[in-house]
């Protein structure tokens, strides 16, 4: 697929996404960065491994920063959740340890899964 024509069809993806459905695609993207982060750890590939690990460390904060932590009575765990799985990514990254970016990414394919199903249920 033309890249001009990938962006403009992932563009339109979000844009006309619904609010659960951006939810997922955010933790899938999480979980795709976490994957491609531990596969190159496990590689001993250093900076390609940081590339992925940077941008999920950006989701991470995103998720929690746009967490209304006033909306429902989990959100205060769900934000501190958040903000363990940002100091284990800084520290995985750091030390490139797979290990860690690997127990990060089953909590994070876990909360995917969970989210994808609440955005069905609400979807109908």
């Amino acid at each position: 697929m033309n890249a001009n024509v990938r962006q403009t069809y992932l563009g339109a993806s979000v844009s006309t996404a619904s609010p659960q459905r951006l939810l997922v695609m955010l933790y899938q993207r999480l979980v795709l960065d976490l994957q491609r982060g531990r596969d190159a750890q496990e590689a001993g590939q250093r900076e390609e491994a940081n590339g992925h690990l940077l941008h999920a460390q950006d989701i991470v904060m995103e998720l929690r920063i746009s967490l209304r932590t006033d909306a429902w009575s989990g959100a205060p765990a769900l934000a501190s959740l958040y903000d363990w799985m940002y100091t284990q990514l800084v520290l995985a990254n750091t030390r490139c340890d797979a290990a860690m970016t690997e127990h990060v990414l089953a909590l994070a394919e876990q909360l995917c899964d969970t989210w994808r199903q609440a955005a069905l249920q609400a979807a109908g």
